[in-house]
């Protein structure tokens, strides 16, 4: 074992030296009860001593009480009380973990029980028999070449995406991503953002952090209302939900898309596309992603942390060639790392086709989900409409005027945690009262509990 004492120069006096830092060390409870120490020859040579003055500190301690010296057992500490520590000016209150509720229905998650455990191990142990030796240094700031293939054939036959290798750059996640695009934009000479006046309030807050202003777009049944970028020459970059927009569950509409579009080409900016939910779509063919249209122009945005688990902390983004150099800059510059073991066992498990296996399988989950939500309020709720498509892992209850915050409370007095729409609305922006249903997020098993306290816990029909 490694044994860590501080002790003077070499010279005379060394063995008392000694003596005194292991008697130190016992007596302040770094050396437990029991503890074995190094071989008096190890140790000697861990300090660079003589065998014999280690041996007379064992001794001379062993005389003293502090250790103890059997064949066959070596030198430990004596079983002994340590001299209690002194105790902290200021006592601490313990740490509590948060109340759970018995049901959660919030976003933010999938159901993390039916991650694929035994089908990632298997690829994880093909991919570390397969991997070279050089995979397991610093590597490429973009990521694993692996993992940057795979991606690359996948999005282009799964999402439409235009996708070569060398434009892609591994992230730990949408927000990482994010955070480099931000920083890297701000560097371009880009000082505002447009953004949709309902999403998740950590997007402004990355953005912000990066030196960028956020521009509100209004959000309505079609989506963000790109004209407000018209006539904003200082709006250089705008970032979207295109496929299901978070929270209000509705897609861009085409006429949108192609505006936004040309928006972009028309002023040399950039569209940051969050593929929020793009692989869930239950109703029809998902939509293509929005880079398909115009790679040049659009930085594609995609995650695991929805399809798989969000513990993976594995994301990627297609850039525009005009981009990838500053955002390479921005990741070799900071702390944006991500794990290689996690990046080749992605890869293993996208080429093995195992990532389409499990999407499929968890479509069908979410869907029967969905569909066992919608028929429940029309029988016991009717006058609580869904809004949005059949698409992603939440859906948006449209509540009477007033109510939002009544039944939230109610939802919680039934054990029960919800979300309402106004958490998620920037500014002034206003679109009637509404819970957010996560129906992805319960495990299967608490499914049907989750959703019987909402039914309790909405207003009855008027």
């Amino acid at each position: 074992m490694d044994l860590h004492l501080d002790l003077p120069g070499k010279g005379h006096g060394v063995r008392a030296a000694l003596t005194r830092a292991l008697r130190d060390a016992v007596r302040s409870g770094r050396l437990a009860p029991g503890t074995r120490l190094p071989s008096s020859r190890s140790l000697a040579a861990d300090l660079g001593l003589a065998r014999n003055t280690v041996g007379e500190a064992y001794a001379e301690l062993v005389a003293e009480g502090w250790l103890t010296a059997r064949q066959g057992s070596g030198t430990r500490v004596a079983e002994r009380a340590a001299a209690p520590p002194r105790p902290p000016a200021r006592r601490l209150a313990p740490l509590r973990a948060p109340e759970r509720p018995a049901y959660d229905l919030r976003t933010g998650t999938p159901d993390v029980s039916a991650f694929p455990r035994a089908a990632w191990l298997s690829a994880a142990r093909r991919a570390l028999t397969a991997a070279p030796h050089e995979a397991f240094g610093y590597g490429d700031p973009r990521g694993r070449p692996e993992l940057r293939a795979a991606l690359a054939d996948y999005l282009a036959r799964a999402r439409g995406v235009r996708a070569d290798p060398e434009r892609i750059v591994i992230c730990a996640g949408f927000k990482q991503g994010l955070g480099m695009l931000s920083r890297a934009l701000r560097a371009r000479g880009t000082e505002e953002i447009g953004v949709e006046d309902h999403g998740l309030r950590y997007h402004r807050g990355v953005i912000e952090e990066a030196g960028l202003r956020g521009v509100l777009l209004p959000v309505d049944e079609h989506g963000a209302d790109v004209r407000a970028l018209d006539g904003r020459p200082d709006v250089r970059a705008v970032l979207l939900t295109p496929a299901h927009q978070f929270p209000t569950g509705v897609p861009l509409h085409p006429d949108r898309r192609a505006a936004v579009v040309d928006w972009a080409a028309r002023t040399d900016a950039v569209i940051l596309e969050d593929d929020y939910d793009g692989e869930f779509r239950y109703d029809r063919q998902p939509v293509g992603a929005l880079q398909g249209l115009a790679p040049d122009d659009v930085v594609y945005c995609g995650t695991a942390s929805k399809s798989l688990i969000p513990g993976l902390r594995l994301g990627w983004m297609v850039l525009p060639d005009r981009l990838r150099d500053e955002v390479l800059d921005v990741k070799r510059n900071g702390a944006w790392g991500t794990s290689v073991l996690d990046q080749l066992t992605l890869a293993e498990f996208i080429t093995s086709g195992a990532y389409d296996r499990h999407l499929r399988s968890m479509r069908q989950r979410y869907r029967r989900r969905r569909d066992v939500l919608v028929a429940a309020l029309a029988e016991q709720a009717p006058h609580v409409r869904v809004t949005g498509i059949a698409a992603g892992l939440h859906a948006v209850l449209e509540l009477p005027p007033g109510t939002e915050r009544s039944v939230v409370q109610a939802a919680a007095w039934q054990g029960l945690a919800v979300e309402g729409v106004s958490r998620f609305r920037h500014g002034s922006a206003s679109a009637g009262d509404g819970l957010i249903i996560a129906y992805g997020t319960p495990p299967d098993h608490a499914f049907a509990g989750a959703l019987d306290a909402l039914l309790r816990a909405l207003p009855p029909v008027p």
